[in-house]
């Protein structure tokens, strides 16, 4: 019987991740396609010759010049942040033997043995999906642009420059908004930075005296409604701390719930690039959907910890979890911290100022000193 549903086929080296997402999809009602999945190049290869493709979304790892070639109307990158910029001698052009096609099974693994891509053409500009998020919000990217939304918003962070510094721990009352504060002041006294607080309740009309009129989560919903009256609402809405710029935090925490992560990192994209900011540091906390994918979008990942038994459990935990979502790369980026305790005991300015005078901002200049000339060794 001739196939009714037009073909969506996934293509990465990760069986576990292929198949996890080929279940879901599958079990979708709603999905238009027939869903394919496959971890071999010549397997897809073979299979786009006889059999057109509607969409097809491929790693960053399996994309090359010769998936360009093949019957397939959409190709969407499938983004896991990783560096593919190997040296000529780490390549090894050792493709494993094809495996019979079956679009009931999982295919066998090629591409080559060290699971990276053979050539070195640059990736064109596809657009790329973040791997780290969830399998629901994936899925609506896809249909977001399969419908013809835009999905460079990550990319348009890259390609403008700026410098993303993402704080998160799964461990409360461990100085991460303090730490991300004095940051971005530091920040600030060699780039255009601006804070973003994504906690539940992060107190800023107290610790500030100030009274918000319009929050963060009014800011990306008015976004999302892509009416092009953001630059103008902007002006009216964005503080300044000491040298560094932020937007009051949400003031309800169900409202950070109900944004996705597209729709975070299209926000973050507009912002930076309205305003020309470059450094965005995110203090995340545990309400908005698609943390792995925020983290994801940073290059540089911090972590605040504390060392008691209670805290060393609650770690273990979250790394287990992000490995069985297969995120260890997040975890591998992540830059552990033991901070200063420190008691800061005014409020406003002198309150940054406390920080930023003591033990706090003498250990972040530390450590980004320590980070760039790491950098430039490499």
């Amino acid at each position: 019987m001739p196939r009714t549903k037009k073909i969506f086929a996934i293509c990465d080296l990760d069986e576990h991740y292929v198949v996890r997402l080929s279940n879901y999809l599958n079990e979708k009602k709603t999905t238009p396609f027939e869903i394919l999945a496959f971890t071999s190049l010549d397997s897809l290869a073979r299979y786009a010759g006889t059999h057109p493709i509607e969409i097809l979304l491929i790693s960053r790892q399996a994309m090359c010049d010769q998936v360009k070639s093949l019957n397939v109307s959409k190709i969407l990158i499938l983004d896991d942040g990783e560096d593919l910029s190997i040296p000529d001698d780490m390549l090894q052009a050792q493709d494993m033997q094809p495996s019979d096609e079956s679009s009931s099974s999982i295919e066998g693994t090629g591409i080559g043995r060290n699971g990276l891509r053979q050539d070195h053409a640059p990736l064109p500009e596809y657009p790329l999906i973040n791997k780290y998020q969830s399998t629901e919000n994936l899925a609506r990217e896809v249909m977001n642009y399969y419908s013809g939304g835009s999905l460079s918003a990550s990319g348009n962070l890259v390609k403008n420059g700026v410098s993303v510094y993402a704080v998160y721990s799964p461990i409360a009352r461990c100085g991460k908004t303090m730490f991300s504060l004095a940051l971005s002041e530091i920040l600030s006294e060699k780039k255009k930075t601006l804070y973003l607080n994504l906690e539940d309740y992060s107190g800023f009309e107290a610790l500030f005296g100030e009274t918000y009129r319009s929050d963060l989560t009014d800011l990306v919903y008015l976004s999302r409604k892509n009416e092009g009256s953001l630059p103008a609402k902007l002006e009216g809405v964005v503080r300044t701390m000491r040298g560094a710029d932020y937007i009051p935090p949400a003031f309800f925490p169900s409202d950070l719930r109900e944004i996705s992560s597209d729709e975070w990192i299209s926000f973050l994209s507009s912002v930076t690039d309205i305003l020309k900011y470059q450094a965005l540091v995110l203090d995340i906390g545990h309400e908005p959907a698609g943390i792995p994918a925020l983290l994801n979008i940073a290059q540089h990942i911090y972590m605040p910890l504390l060392p008691d038994p209670l805290s060393r459990a609650k770690l273990s935990q979250y790394e287990k979890d992000m490995e069985a979502l297969s995120l260890s790369r997040i975890m591998e980026r992540t830059v552990r911290l033991y901070l200063p305790e420190v008691h800061p005991k005014n409020t406003g300015i002198r309150f940054l100022e406390d920080l930023l005078a003591g033990e706090m901002g003498a250990y972040i200049r530390r450590l980004l000193k320590e980070e760039d000339s790491r950098n430039k060794r490499i």
